[in-house]
């Protein structure tokens, strides 16, 4: 019965449009004859050379003969307005689609139905553009009736909304949209600016992609040598002066079982490693070079320790070898067995020890590119990436693609890609639709107590859990919140991503940067175990939390800046445009299919931007009624689909819980692994039969930008800036009186850490950090612990000064911007950077009060009391 009701209103439509064509004939011939006689006339001036005479060929108007064809109707069937008796030479002036002046009725109409079931029409062009009849397309998927116009001049289409065929009969007054919008598309104009950035990016990827071409992989081939303390293992060092010129650094690389740098003292025996001058005989005179100190285990005790890979690097030029000389690279050991260990000897550009300065530059190039948004964050990653490479090509360090694949951390990758499968199945639910109406109506509406809401219980989760994690689950809850509120989600999705950096610097699984401490074996030695390092670090972060949220109270003060800088319609239309952009450009004209598809999406596209243009010169209006909005939230988020609800809640808590246990050694799984079981997890039960669709919810752009970001910094590693930074702080440090040698410490490692991690991914900058701070504390006599927690509070609160100096800022700013809400560098920085500085103040008076004025000991802990 539907569906004969379904046909009845069809033909009804269909019958009005058919009865229109001849009431728009007459209407139109009119005032055409009224401009042809004008034009005849010569009362357009400026015309009368280019026309003849219209008045000759006015018979034409008379004969037009309109056809209309519709059968069924089915999806992708068209009906035609075509048009006879007019060639393509015709001259006449092409008109504004939106101008006053009289259209000739020989131009392609284009079909309009308004709200009171009205059909008006509107030319779609003229003859003599190269313009093709129009055609009126009625899908049984989408809600549009679209009207495309195709010629030499451009390309124009209209959407407009309706009710789909397929949800039973249409009413017999259908909702189309009340305009139509031709959108000329010019080639773009030439300018300056752009071609200077088009230009200096092309050269910085020609010249990186130079290097790489012109150099070789670096491949380490390594051949076995032992070593004797009664006979030390010589390799000859004769180069050529012209090579020595070319490649004056010595690179060694030694593969063995060598101990870490932080575990020296669990063995006695040592590689000594130097070059060394000597005479005809082979006969050290004397060395030439700075000695390098393994310590290695050797016999059964070998076993005890894995394998691991050291390099270091003999500059050759400063030593001023002589030609007439004898130069041997010589390995000694002080134990009597025999030391095994695998060698690789390479030789280098020069200005390989100056890495420091390339890897810096590097550096500042990212953050230009993203901070001034010349080109997209990730592209600006990955041309950074390509560039750092090109830098290691240049001083022959070219790494292998293993070896890059190695730099990645999987982990983190795999962490990332499996939550956001499982939050593209979750959001399905309708889950954070609903937590938006319940939040909504606990907090009655009110701002402060949601964003309060929001930021402690984001800083309370991310004390145990991974904050990355966190955050992609409490991002798209915030948003909708925000939307129900009117509120601009960007300041509260900032304050959210800050709360949650902050809590996680409390307990050692809440950060990356905490993990890597914690595990630390001279930590552990120190007696930091999870409750002496949650006790001390919530100490310190409670007072971070109260300051934390003064400061946003402060920043926030006005009302104004948490709401939209424009009417909240204006905004929503705007973000509305940017998700079908969004939908358009993942869409290609591949198959037939899916150019339909696209070019439905692009006229749904210029029908938002018609109703923007339209609003803005209206202006918005925003009321805020609170009974009137919970209403509608409570008629509109409800949960769509129970079941997978259920499964969803089930895998994700199941998830969440293995998170919390992930430190236990008795579960052999990462944070990676358990997300992706997860993931898979979910996807079995959901029983999809398309997987497209969740796929293109993944924020594929998030994950290559971290991937890129993961090879720029590895690179810079290599160059030596972190390295280079680390013997600073430690400089600085050893130049110190030694009775203000831990005030000073603690003050230089809190803000070396802090700042850097602002603009440095911390990860790797812990790494080399926990060994510097354990070494520091070694060779100095000072207390461990308080350097460990300067480094922590450092770390952690240093990420939350930059868009990209911590994961969850980049996950966060990911998926807002596929809500279509996107923040930049500096939105963020200029909130974020001022509470990083304020939080590592308070926490610089916390380390100082505790470690330095009241010299505060736990009683509960050994290693403590002793320092």
């Amino acid at each position: 019965m539907g569906d004969v009701k379904s046909e009845n209103s069809k033909d009804s439509i269909f019958t009005k449009l058919s009865g229109s064509f001849a009431e728009m004939r007459n209407r139109l011939s009119s005032s055409a004859m009224n401009l042809l006689q004008k034009r005849s006339e010569g009362d357009d001036q400026g015309q009368d050379d280019e026309l003849p005479s219209y008045t000759d060929r006015s018979h034409l108007l008379d004969s037009r003969e309109t056809f209309l064809h519709y059968g069924s109707m089915g999806t992708g069937e068209t009906f035609n307005d075509e048009f006879d008796g007019i060639d393509d030479d015709h001259p006449l002036e092409r008109n504004s689609l939106h101008g006053s002046s009289p259209f000739l009725p020989m131009t392609p109409l284009s079909i309009h139905i308004d709200d009171e079931d009205n059909i008006t029409s509107s030319p779609a062009g003229l003859p003599g553009n190269g313009l093709e009849i129009p055609t009126i397309n009625i899908s049984q998927d989408f809600n549009f009736l679209t009207v495309d116009t195709r010629g030499r001049h451009g390309s124009g289409s209209s959407g407009f909304l309706s009710e789909p065929w397929n949800q039973g009969p249409i009413s017999p007054t259908p909702t189309f949209a009340s305009s139509f919008e031709f959108q000329h598309q010019p080639s773009k104009k030439f300018s300056w600016k752009r071609t200077i950035k088009i230009s200096t990016l092309a050269i910085i990827y020609l010249l990186a992609a130079a290097l790489i071409t012109a150099n070789n992989e670096k491949k380490i081939e390594f051949f076995q040598v032992t070593t004797q303390e009664i006979k030390p293992f010589q390799y000859p060092v004769h180069l050529p002066l012209p090579e020595l010129q070319t490649y004056p650094i010595l690179s060694v690389t030694v593969k063995g079982s060598f101990v870490p740098d932080n575990l020296e003292n669990v063995t006695e025996t040592q590689l000594i490693i130097s070059v060394e001058k000597q005479d005809e005989n082979n006969n050290i005179i004397r060395t030439v070079s700075k000695k390098w100190r393994l310590g290695i285990v050797v016999g059964e005790n070998s076993d005890t320790v894995s394998e691991s890979v050291r390099t270091t690097t003999f500059n050759l030029a400063d030593i001023n070898l002589d030609d007439d000389s004898k130069y041997a690279l010589v390995f000694r050991t002080n134990s009597q067995k025999v030391v095994p260990f695998a060698l690789n000897i390479r030789l280098l550009a020069e200005g390989i020890e100056n890495g420091a300065i390339y890897g810096g530059a590097i550096l500042i190039g990212l953050y230009i590119l993203i901070i001034f948004e010349v080109i997209n964050r990730t592209l600006s990653a990955m041309l950074a990436a390509a560039t750092a490479i090109g830098v290691l090509s240049l001083f022959n360090e070219r790494p292998t693609t293993e070896e890059m694949v190695s730099w990645l951390d999987m982990d983190t990758l795999i962490l990332l890609f499996s939550m956001m499968v499982m939050m593209a199945v979750f959001c399905e639910t309708g889950f954070f639709d609903y937590s938006a109406y319940i939040m909504y109506k606990v907090t009655n509406g009110q701002v402060w107590p949601l964003i309060t809401g929001l930021c402690i219980f984001t800083a309370l989760v991310s004390a145990f859990l991974d904050n990355v994690t966190t955050v992609l689950l409490m991002t798209p809850v915030t948003i909708r919140i925000c939307e129900a509120m009117t509120l601009n989600p960007v300041p509260v999705l900032i304050s959210i991503v800050i709360f949650s950096n902050i809590g996680g610097a409390m307990t050692p699984v809440g950060d990356p940067p905490n993990v890597i401490i914690a595990n630390n074996p001279k930590v552990l030695e120190a007696g930091v175990d999870f409750s002496v390092f949650a006790l001390h670090m919530l100490l310190g972060i409670i007072p971070v939390i109260i300051v934390a949220y003064i400061q946003l109270r402060i920043i926030f003060r006005s009302m104004k800046s948490l709401q939209f800088s424009e009417p909240y319609e204006v905004a929503e239309l705007r973000r509305e445009i940017e998700v079908w952009l969004r939908a358009a450009d993942s869409l290609s004209s591949y198959s037939k299919d899916e150019g339909h598809v696209r070019t439905l999406l692009l006229a749904k596209i210029r029908h938002l931007k018609g109703k923007l243009k339209t609003r803005i010169r209206m202006g918005g209006q925003s009321e805020e009624n609170y009974k009137q909005t919970l209403l509608e939230l409570e008629l509109s988020c409800k949960i769509r689909d129970w079941p997978l609800l259920i499964k969803s809640g089930i895998v994700l808590t199941a998830c969440i819980i293995m998170f919390f246990l992930h430190s236990f050694p008795q579960l052999n799984l990462s944070l990676g692994w358990t997300a992706l079981l997860g993931a898979i997890l979910l996807l079995v039960l959901a029983d999809r039969r398309e997987l497209e669709g969740i796929f293109t919810r993944v924020e594929w752009s998030t994950l290559i930008f971290f991937s890129a970001l993961f090879i720029v910094m590895e690179a810079v590693s290599r160059l030596g800036l972190l390295k280079w930074i680390g013997q600073q702080t430690e400089e600085i440090v050893l130049n110190v009186n030694p009775e203000s040698r831990l005030t000073v410490a603690i003050v230089i490692i809190l803000w070396v850490s802090g700042i850097a991690s602002a603009f440095i991914d911390n990860i790797p900058f812990t790494t080399m950090m926990i060994q510097i701070v354990t070494s520091l504390a070694e060779r100095i006599n000072l207390p461990l612990q308080p350097l460990v927690w300067a480094l922590a509070f450092g770390t952690c609160l240093g990420g939350n000064g930059t868009l990209i100096g911590a994961s969850a800022n980049v996950v966060c700013a990911g998926v807002a911007d596929q809500h279509g809400y996107r923040f930049t560098f500096i939105q963020y920085f200029k909130i974020g950077f001022p509470m990083m500085i304020v939080s590592l103040i308070v926490s610089n008076v916390y380390l100082l009060i505790c470690h330095t004025a009241l010299k505060l000991v736990l009683a509960e802990c050994p290693a403590v009391e002793k320092s």
